[in-house]
């Protein structure tokens, strides 16, 4: 699970691809499918008494999508790319982008020596 909830990533399949990064705003089972603001747009029809619409109506939403639908979106590199995973001096595991090496943050903490 590579993609987590905050990343702008770019949709490159799909209708709704585009060049242009958007946040992601959930992931869902386990990394396989991610919720992207603006993409994959669609209608509920609700009745009246929903939560969310009182009076009822149809609400516009987004839905999810499959994560290999998507590239994170490297800052430096000014393009989607693909992440990986690497261990850092100290035991830290964090991301990087693959095409300039650059750190997107960590995954898991530094491992603390065991007390003898």
């Amino acid at each position: 699970m590579k993609i987590k909830r905050g990343d702008m990533v770019v949709v490159v399949a799909g209708d709704d691809r585009s060049d242009i990064p958007k946040p992601v705003q959930q992931v869902l089972d386990n990394g396989e499918k991610v919720v992207v603001e603006g993409v994959n747009l669609v209608y509920k029809h609700v009745k009246r008494g929903h939560p969310k619409s009182p009076q009822g109506g149809r609400l516009r939403m987004e839905k999810a999508i499959q994560s290999s639908n998507v590239m994170y979106y490297c800052n430096t590199c000014n393009r989607g790319v693909k992440l990986g995973l690497r261990y850092t001096s100290d035991g830290a595991k964090e991301r990087f982008c693959r095409k300039c090496s650059t750190t997107v943050g960590q995954v898991s903490p530094p491992r603390t020596p065991y007390a003898q």
